[in-house]
């Protein structure tokens, strides 16, 4: 495959056509399921401090919400497309009926670079956004939260914005706020966190004990910093790590033999998760070309950065001593390279699996804060355990007794829960 011509959304209806005719899906089920329900593409135009005035590219992209109201990060990126908001927001139904929540799934993004824009014009941008949505999101009809460059911030100021357009309090309708601000205690966590926990019962799968591994990981934003902090709970050691250099334009990736100090690699990182490179060499991290992430010699790999990470061009690369390979992020692994993987007996946790404790935190902060009632962090992190167990257990089990693959599993029982709901609702 060459990577330029890479489209993430014709990689998603692939991946949906193979569930699909798996599960002998009628026509018409097939084509409402294959495509977004609603787009919406629009422009913002932000005044810029110094009087200027530049215009963004923004979408929402609704997939589908027969299971319940829409749920689904926002990204700003400057790569952004549309063909990667429309593919997110048919993983994001997986995702969320995987883990059997009462929600549909959708994405948003702005074609933008936080790098090049103070926090006021951020601010203006976030929005601005908000303005052009606001008719079609709310806190029982589609819930934004944070993704790729986007923080508990960004949704206070687009919270805000919103309850200024409607006249009403409404916490529910964003996820991932501050804290103290209708957020959820164990939200920053609960992606990585979700991803260590899938990790976990797959190493007790292959009887494997977490002290006895090594991990590499690609990104350094929130999901993979508080994945490296469970893992390192349970006694696992990260060597390398590999993140976006803004500078320079391109990624680098920056080993530790003896294993990554995350406390010490954090405080040297910016809030967008890059990692300042002369200081990472000043304290000893080896600083090596982005895609080393993927060739170290280690029992686990993460990549929990962006999608297209993984393809026919790189994945040769991957040790034979890789035992895991658990996709954090949301479509790092091209079809292709995904056979070659499986083929090589490596156990994948695919992506709506493995990142699925994101939006099972989210769920649990809508519901917290439609109620206005917050739940202590440890009831927090217990209920996530507990979804996220019960998940992975679901779909390793389908697995085992129809012989699939785990990403197959996933992808059967999720598009079978919400067929059935278009079904019962009788859309089709």
């Amino acid at each position: 495959m060459n990577i330029n011509s890479y489209n993430p959304f014709f990689e998603a209806q692939k991946q949906f056509d193979r569930a699909a005719e798996k599960l002998d899906l009628d026509q018409a089920t097939r084509e409402l399921l294959r495509n977004p329900l609603h787009e919406h593409h629009f422009l913002i135009p932000v005044k810029l401090d110094d009087g200027s005035v530049k215009v963004f590219k923004g979408y929402r992209i609704q997939h589908n919400d027969a299971r319940g109201p829409i749920e689904g990060g926002l990204r700003f990126h400057p790569q952004e497309t549309v063909d990667a908001v429309r593919a997110l927001s048919m993983w994001m139904t997986w995702k969320t009926a995987v883990a059997d929540l009462p929600l549909g799934g959708g994405k948003g993004g702005v074609i933008c670079d936080p790098h090049n824009l103070s926090d006021t014009e951020q601010e203006r941008l976030c929005r601005g956004w908000v303005r052009q949505v606001y008719k079609i999101i709310g806190p029982n009809v589609d819930i934004p939260a944070p993704d790729i460059m986007t923080n508990a911030q960004h949704m206070l100021w687009m919270l805000d914005e919103y309850e200024v357009i409607s006249g009403i309090r409404a916490p529910g309708a964003f996820t991932g706020k501050p804290v103290g601000m209708g957020g959820s205690l164990g939200r920053e966590e609960a992606t990585g966190y979700g991803v260590i926990i899938a990790v976990r019962e797959a190493l007790k799968e292959l009887n494997i004990r977490p002290s006895d591994t090594i991990a590499s990981l690609q990104g350094f934003g929130r999901v993979a910093q508080y994945a490296i902090e469970l893992y390192n709970q349970m006694g696992g050691k990260v060597i390398c790590v590999s993140t976006w250099d803004h500078t320079d334009q391109k990624s680098y990736a920056y080993k530790k033999e003896a294993g990554i100090d995350l406390i010490e690699l954090r405080s040297i990182t910016d809030k967008f998760g890059g990692i300042m490179k002369q200081k990472a060499m000043d304290l000893g991290y080896e600083v090596l070309d982005g895609g080393a992430w993927l060739q170290q010699e280690v029992d686990i790999l993460i990549p929990a950065a962006i999608e297209n990470q993984i393809t026919i061009n790189n994945v040769d690369s991957i040790s034979s001593r890789v035992k895991i390979l658990a996709e954090g992020a949301n479509g790092p692994t091209t079809p292709d390279a995904s056979e070659i993987i499986e083929n090589r007996n490596i156990f994948l946790i695919p992506d709506f699996l493995a990142s699925a404790g994101g939006v099972i935190c989210s769920y649990f902060e809508q519901v917290q804060s439609n109620m206005n009632y917050y739940w202590e962090k440890d009831e927090v992190l217990s209920k996530l355990d507990i979804k996220m167990t019960s998940a992975y257990i679901a779909v390793s089990d389908f697995a085992k007794d129809n012989e699939l693959c785990m990403r197959d599993a996933a992808y059967v029982i999720s598009v079978d829960r919400v067929a059935n709901a278009c079904h019962d609702r009788g859309w089709v």
